[in-house]
């Protein structure tokens, strides 16, 4: 299947989507649970729905169509859809609608193909090789808006797209598909020859954010963006939605602005214990969600959750990762673990957890944390970013504030490409930049810091010095602390799997908290306070 001209100009040409559904959502201020099961795992467990649903779930995501295939058979689907509505709960669907470059699904039976049909046509990377999944040709939409009017006329009035439905093969990755017929739509498009092209593979694997690469990025966005709006379309009167991955953005070919209206799972990366155990691990889950509410209403908004493979997360550290949802005030609680349930034992611990964190999050939903330290990913970081933000400066106690433009005040951490891009720029003289050593940037008022705890611990004696408006963790213990003013209470995650006795000191004040493994603890401050917009 070759991509015409036409068809690649129209999709550069797309224009934002942002507002176009009919319907807005209705508000939803209390925190919901769901969890995605296929109806392979719910046939070889029939009282799983059983049990998610004692355990506080309020909504199943069924496994629907994937890259070009319908694994399971619709009257099995709609048997279980069938069975959870009795229970009480709500059915969706997810789609997979690109494919992804590897096993991601992890089949029980081992059935299910791991990669688009043949007359998918394959993705091309700036390298050069070839790989399935991620990238967008023709009949690719049009397969995909006939699923999507096939699961509207089951009566499925909720669909997501997984987060194989992206332009880059993964993380940090710059994406779009450098396959002939790109190339060439390309070029003529700006009137470009060969040298440009060069010129632009060259700046892509320096991450160098040239106009080039700019114009490259922003026509993979208009691409994807197309083919959203088409089977949004295709969709209704289904309500559809864009699963994100970790940190994903333009730079993806996920043009942020386009789903602010939409359902949007926020990026969480880490899958396993090995990935999430470490501070480092839960602070990029954070800072991923964090970064990814700007552009998402908290009533649109989904966590990720996800183990992968099923087994790979402890309950530990699931029933954790549902800080972060409260911290970033995602509405939503989305289970995810492929096509194998993860253990069911896991809801013992889960259960308990889950009505926690509901209540913790309902005496803050709506409210903005604030603090000394400023969470910041800027345009370097969504076009040409690696997708390794200076997070772990949210791990030492002090609070932060999400900024949705360029700190002019505070502490503010700079991932790689941000600090690298940055221009000379002596405003705000009350802000200080922080970098990683041997990463130059062009703020005035720049230090450079390892991003390790020891190093970090070091400059909070500094961010703390004279006499703090704001509460902290008095000790040197990994712990991530949201202030909110407004709600007259701070909320204290402990990111270590023991128990910790810390002090919390507000002005004159100090306080005694007792934080659980992995846990969190509501604190009340006294008088919700005036807060200076």
């Amino acid at each position: 299947m070759t991509m015409t001209r036409r068809t690649l100009l129209a999709a550069a040409g797309a224009a934002p989507i942002v507002g176009a559904f009919d319907s807005p959502m209705p508000a939803q201020a209390e925190r919901r649970f769901e969890v995605c099961l296929s109806p392979e795992g719910l046939s070889a467990d029939p009282e799983l729905l059983r049990t998610v649903r004692d355990a506080g779930v309020h909504a199943v995501w069924l496994t629907g169509f994937l890259y070009g295939y319908w694994p399971y058979a619709m009257d099995e689907t709609r048997t279980h859809a069938s069975a959870a509505r009795a229970l009480g709960m709500d059915a969706h669907m997810v789609h997979v609608p690109l494919g992804h470059p590897g096993d991601s699904l992890g089949s029980m039976s081992g059935g299910v193909p791991l990669t688009p049909p043949r007359h998918w046509k394959m993705g091309v990377a700036s390298t050069g090789g070839r790989f399935s999944g991620t990238s967008l040709h023709p009949p690719a939409t049009a397969e995909n808006e006939a699923a999507l009017r096939v699961t509207a006329g089951e009566g499925f009035r909720k669909v997501f797209l997984d987060d194989d439905f992206r332009l880059a093969q993964s993380p940090g990755s710059i994406g779009g598909c450098f396959c002939d017929d790109h190339k060439r739509v390309w070029l003529q498009r700006h009137g470009y020859g060969e040298p440009h092209w060069s010129e632009l593979m060259a700046d892509i694997a320096a991450r160098r954010l040239t106009r080039m690469v700019r114009e490259w990025v922003d026509a993979a966005c208009a691409e994807l963006s197309g083919s959203y709006l088409a089977q949004r379309r295709a969709a209704r009167p289904a309500r559809l939605g864009n699963m994100v991955m970790f940190m994903g953005s333009e730079q993806g070919g996920v043009r942020l602005e386009d789903y602010r209206t939409e359902l949007f799972r926020v990026g969480e990366g880490h899958f396993g214990d090995g990935e999430f155990s470490s501070p480092k691990g839960k602070m990029n889950e954070l800072f991923s969600s964090l970064f990814h509410r700007r552009f998402a209403a908290p009533e649109l908004a989904y966590s990720e959750t996800t183990a992968y493979p099923a087994p790979a997360l402890s309950a530990a550290n699931m029933a954790a990762k549902l800080t972060v949802s409260t911290l970033s005030d995602v509405r939503t609680t989305c289970f995810m673990s492929g096509l194998t349930p993860f253990p069911k034992a896991h809801w013992q611990l889960l259960a308990p957890r889950m009505k926690h964190e509901a209540a913790v999050h309902e005496r803050l939903a709506g409210m903005r944390p604030m603090g000394p330290i400023k969470h910041w990913w800027g345009d370097a970081g969504r076009y040409v970013g690696n997708a390794n933000p200076y997070s772990l400066a949210l791990a030492v106690g002090v609070p932060f504030e999400v900024c949705s433009r360029e700190p002019t005040d505070g502490w503010v951490f700079l991932g790689d490409q941000d600090a690298s891009h940055a221009p000379a720029n002596p405003a705000g003289p009350s802000r200080v930049a922080v970098t990683r050593p041997g990463v130059q940037c062009g703020w005035i008022g720049t230090r450079s810091v390892a991003e390790s705890l020891p190093d970090l611990f070091r400059l909070k004696r500094e961010i703390l010095a004279g006499k703090p408006d704001f509460p902290y963790v008095l000790e040197d213990h990994p712990a991530t602390l949201a202030w909110y003013p407004q709600a007259g209470h701070a909320l204290l995650w402990n990111l270590e799997d023991r128990p910790a006795q810390l002090t919390l000191r507000y002005g004159a004040h100090t306080m005694p908290v007792v934080a659980p493994p992995l846990g969190s603890v509501l604190i009340p401050l006294g008088a919700p306070a005036k807060v200076k917009r």
